[in-house]
């Protein structure tokens, strides 16, 4: 039998996967073993196998067939915008991305108007403003506190992840339009969900029912 390689979202999404995967009684804490440099963790009786990554990584080692499986973000599916199955919501590291700035800027999106968009997900900002709304922007990509942009005067708005908003709310910034929910899901590589059916329909059913007795 051929393991099934799981890749697991760094950080809280890999500690909540794994609780949920014990629950149904499949044990992968050893991935979380902080005293191995060990990469790979397998669990030979079950014909696992888990890995930890980086969430923009997570679609790529999945897309090209080294993971089987992925839990990742919705933001980093819809950002990295690779072919895979999304067969599983599962329910948690819930939040929205949004578009936010001062509320003086609602009126530049209410009236179309062209402005700088700082943002971590150039491809999920561009999709917005010029797929949906048909709204002319300059994106600008980041990778440090996105907030920082609209108070130093980089941009007009920001295009970020928001969960509790108290950051927007301390720096003066607000929510002013939402993009879509995300929470985190699972993917399946296109080529093993055909060659791999009966134990990814398996796994995804088992969660399934775990999922639906609440988180």
């Amino acid at each position: 039998m051929r393991y099934l390689t799981i890749a697991l979202t760094k950080g809280r999404l890999a500690n909540k996967t794994l609780e949920l995967f014990e629950r149904i009684g499949v044990d992968a804490s050893g991935a979380l073993d902080k005293n191995t440099r060990k990469l790979v963790f397998t669990n030979e009786e079950l014909g696992l196998r888990f890995f930890l990554a980086k969430g923009p990584d997570v679609p790529t080692y999945v897309y090209y067939g080294a993971a089987d499986i992925g839990i990742v973000g919705r933001d980093t599916i819809i950002e990295e915008n690779k072919k895979l199955y999304e067969v599983l919501d599962l329910g948690y590291g819930k939040c929205r991305m949004c578009v936010c700035g001062p509320a003086s800027a609602r009126k530049y999106l209410e009236n179309g108007d062209t402005i700088r968009v700082a943002t971590k997900y150039p491809n999920i900002a561009k999709d917005y403003f010029l797929g949906r709304k048909h709204q002319t922007v300059e994106i600008i990509k980041m990778n440090g506190s996105i907030e920082l942009a609209p108070i130093v005067g980089l941009s007009e708005v920001i295009v970020d992840i928001v969960e509790t908003g108290s950051t927007l709310r301390e720096n003066g910034l607000e929510v002013l339009e939402e993009v879509c929910p995300l929470s985190a899901r699972m993917v399946v590589n296109q080529v093993s969900m055909k060659m791999e059916n009966e134990r990814i329909a398996d796994l995804i059913r088992r969660l399934k029912n775990e999922l639906a007795k609440g988180i």
